[in-house]
């Protein structure tokens, strides 16, 4: 209670004074950004870990974070688009210096990420591009060069003597990364359609990479054709799911699958017989690089990019990383040479 000899502007002058600095405070809170002697907090907003490949992606980004002396606070969204936004802004509220984002769906993140732009805090797309939104850095594979390479290894393995029969399963209709794969497919596939060495029977999205989408799918296909000799699948997930189908129809190991990713049960499928190829993307190089950018950003510097890609809002600074197309011939030497999958669990 106000004494009553205490003047009532000077008390109003002193409430106005404490509410001033605690909304200074909380604006402070929320604006992200290293500040010296604070401890640096990173952001992961990850689309799902339900895949093993996303599993890899947080903990070697974890751990390298951690090396720099950075925390990494990781939030999963089950592929839902709600939900992603939800925790980009538990992290925005949570004050993290970064944020590191692999999105469900890249068109539905611009509000988050205007709010996070607003309270300083500097995003980072992560594998998948985030569209029309003002992002700090897009971290990736070359995607464009994944699509077309599984197409190659199809193309380089042809039947002899007759038009052979393709079915396409590409990945999510809300993933950029799944047009891109495609669009690298098709650099391949559209020339051997237009020279008449190989007919596409069946195409379509598997919704949210799901397995059991792309068996459906490849189901349908089956019901057009018996005689089909390859299945360009677009991930690993997708072709495990047409496999399934194969393997019910007798026809296993009997038709070139491609995959990606290198999942262990993709690597063992290789080494099976029943999927041919899949291609590697050396996470720990990419995972490691975001975690370094991520802090570096952090801390307000500008890291060196080696590329540009325009998301419909800017050209986004960008790096791009290698891939490598692996079948039963070098996945000794490349997937498990590298520790990402063991060999003893290969052969399990």
């Amino acid at each position: 209670m106000i004494s009553p000899r205490f003047p009532v502007r000077v008390a109003l002058a002193a409430c106005a004074l404490i509410a001033g600095l605690a909304g200074c405070a909380k604006k402070e809170a929320a604006a992200g950004g290293s500040t010296p002697g604070k401890k640096l907090v990173i952001g992961l907003s990850l689309d799902t870990l339900k895949e093993e490949r996303w599993q890899n992606d947080r903990d070697i980004f974890v751990a390298e974070a951690k090396k720099l002396g950075a925390e990494v606070v990781v939030l999963s969204a089950n592929s839902d688009d709600t939900a992603q936004v939800r925790d980009i802004q538990s992290l925005i509220t949570q004050g993290v210096s970064a944020l590191v984002v692999v999105p469900h769906n890249g068109e539905a993140l611009d509000r988050a990420v205007k709010d996070a732009n607003d309270a300083k805090i500097p995003v980072i797309a992560y594998d998948r591009l985030i569209m029309k939104s003002d992002i700090a850095y897009y971290l990736t594979f070359d995607n464009v060069n994944v699509g077309e390479e599984q197409a190659k290894y199809a193309a380089a393995r042809l039947p002899a003597g007759r038009k052979a029969k393709v079915v396409r399963i590409y990945g999510a209709p809300t993933d950029n990364n799944a047009k891109l794969f495609k669009q690298g497919q098709d650099k391949v596939v559209d020339q051997l359609v237009k020279e008449g060495k190989i007919e596409v029977v069946h195409e379509d999205w598997a919704t949210d990479w799901k397995p059991d989408v792309a068996k459906r799918i490849m189901n349908a296909a089956l019901t057009k054709a018996r005689d089909i000799d390859i299945v360009i699948a677009s991930n690993d997930g997708t072709a495990g799911g047409a496999i399934q189908a194969l393997v019910e129809e007798g026809l296993g190991g009997k038709v070139l699958v491609t995959g990606q990713d290198a999942d262990l049960a993709a690597c063992q499928r290789i080494l099976a017989g029943t999927q041919a190829m899949t291609i590697y993307k050396p996470l720990k190089n990419l995972a490691a690089l975001a975690a370094r950018i991520a802090v570096e950003v952090a801390k307000g510097d500008k890291p060196a990019s080696t590329a540009t890609l325009n998301n419909g809002a800017k050209d986004v600074p960008s790096v791009f990383e290698k891939v490598i197309a692996v079948d039963k011939a070098n996945l000794m030497d490349t997937v498990v040479k590298d520790g990402f999958q063991k060999e003893a669990d290969l052969k399990k």
